[in-house]
């Protein structure tokens, strides 16, 4: 972690850790950052079900520790 530079700094120069004069958001640098440069109407691609019912079940097994934690504490 001491090295200060990097392979790609031949293509992209030194990383200074400052920021060059007037790149700031107030000068246009990010004018269309709000819609990551996406048209409108792309489509966002096939919904991972497979992730969502991991997220279902994990919001549903906490409920459940919670409940477990509410009927241990409450006579």
């Amino acid at each position: 972690m001491s090295e200060t530079t990097h392979p790609g700094d031949a293509t992209h120069g030194e990383h200074t850790g400052t920021a060059p004069h007037g790149a700031t958001h107030s000068e246009g640098g990010h004018a269309d950052a709000g819609h990551g440069g996406h048209e409108h109407g792309m489509a966002l691609g096939p919904i991972d079900w497979r992730a969502w019912g991991a997220g279902v079940l994990g919001v549903a097994g906490g409920l459940a520790v919670a409940a477990c934690l509410w009927l241990a504490t409450h006579p």
